[in-house]
This record gives C-alpha cells, structure tokens and sequence, in this order.
C-alpha cells in the first residue's frame, strides 16, 4: 500500500513523498530538514529523489540527503542541480524499483528552460509549471513556450491528480476572479479551498479536471479567456499562446 503526503518547507513549498512504510521516494526536497525528520519518525529508507527544474528551493536538499540515505538523484541536466546521480529529459522514464514505481518525463520548461515533470500512477508532479489555479512565472521561457508544456500537460487523464509544489491556491483563487469571476466551478473551489486552508490543511492535490474548469492558465483555448485576451493586447483573433500571454502578464501586473 502506498501513500503519498505533502510536507510542508519554507514559507509554503511542500515536497511529496511517497511510501510504502518501508521505502520512499521524494519530489523537489528544497529543505532536507523537514524530510528527514519525517522519514526517521517514521523508519522509512529514502530511495529516490525526484528534481523538477533547478532552483534552490526545489534542490536544497539533495547532497545532504545523498549523504545521508545514497539515494539515488535523478533531475534534468543544470549545473545548478547538486548531486545528480540521473540526468532526465522529456521522453524519459524513471523506476523505482524498491515501491514498484514508474514515472514518465515530460520536458515542460517555461518557468525555467530546464523544467520537467513527472508523470506515473494517475499523479502528476508538476514543480512550478501548475500551480493550484495558477502556473509559474516565465522566469527564463516565454509564453509560446509554456503553452506548449501546459498542451502536453492538458492531453494527460482529466483524473490526474495535479501535485504542485507550492501553495499559492488562494492568491491564485483571487485573481482567477478578475478575470472569471462568474464561474461557478471558480466560485466553488474558492469555497472548498478556503475552508481547507482555514483548518490547516493542504488544497492539494487537485485534479486536471479541476484545473480545466477554474484555472486561466490552463484555459488559453477557451472562448472566454480569449475574449479577455482580445481586450488585454488589444487585438483581435489572439492566438492560444498569446492568450496565456495576456493571462499571464495580467496576473504579474495584478497587486491583490
């Protein structure tokens, strides 16, 4: 039986751990601390650690958890990225054999030229590309670029389970409002979420499905998002990657 948690490190990053009580595996360990104490409470061997893209709130735990457990580190290739055991790209496919787990590579980069995700077992670990009803900032790509990875992520099963490796639901909530705020499927998960957060627990992970229906940036082919599009830049007839363009550079400039 295996079970899959979110840890909470920083401010509000979480790295996801799966387990079989024996065995573990962990996604974008950015602070080992809290990892490390999950795993001794609870005498699980970590196996494997699994790196979505290079920034440090995503690597930082990856030598001293190499040191400390000589699990194996597999991430894309970036001089940034310590203690690599792996390198990955899209089309990969990793396996870890000791929890019987298989996990395709897709090259999702926007947020960083280096991003990919992990997909496997109706999951998708997704690191800064989705967020809950949001998606990373174009910190290196540009939005042609990221529409791409969000395509590939949109052909996944509507029942994936979306594992984001931040929670920004809310803020992302306030502003999906602005632009959709007649939604009920936006109106509802606010109500969810809310009390989620309220009782101190975690609004992930969602679902595709759920992202489909509330999320802007994943709704760049929508009508609606394409009208908002059309008024942002001004033009008529933008295309899909100019919609998520528009969506995105309106929530940058947005101060809620």
């Amino acid at each position: 039986m295996l079970t899959l948690i979110s840890l909470p490190a920083f401010d509000d990053n979480y790295i996801w751990v799966w387990h079989d009580g024996r065995h573990a595996v962990a996604v974008d360990p950015g602070a080992p601390e809290p990892l490390i104490d999950f795993l001794e409470a609870n005498r699980l061997a970590l196996t494997a650690i699994l790196i979505t893209h290079h920034h440090r709130d995503h690597t930082g735990g990856n030598t001293p958890l190499r040191q400390r457990y000589g699990c194996a580190v597999h991430a894309p290739a970036h001089p940034l990225i310590p203690a690599v055991t792996h390198t990955v790209r899209g089309g990969d496919s990793v396996d870890i054999a000791e929890l019987g787990l298989h996990f395709d590579v897709l090259a999702t980069p926007g947020h960083t030229l280096d991003h990919v995700s992990y997909v496997g077992h109706g999951h998708l670990f997704c690191g800064d590309t989705v967020f809950g009803c949001g998606c990373g900032k174009l910190s290196e790509g540009d939005a042609a670029m990221m529409a791409s990875s969000l395509d590939a992520i949109l052909s996944l099963p509507d029942a994936t389970r979306v594992c984001c490796a931040h929670e920004y639901t809310l803020s992302n909530i306030d502003f999906a409002k602005t632009l959709d705020g007649d939604n009920p499927a936006l109106l509802e998960r606010e109500r969810t979420d809310r009390a989620l957060r309220a009782q101190g627990r975690p609004t992930l992970p969602s679902t595709l499905a759920l992202e489909k229906a509330t999320n802007p940036f994943l709704r760049f082919h929508d009508p609606a998002m394409a009208a908002f599009a059309a008024r942002y830049l001004n033009r008529n007839h933008p295309t899909p990657a100019e919609v998520f363009g528009a969506v995105r550079a309106a929530r940058d400039a947005w101060h809620g």
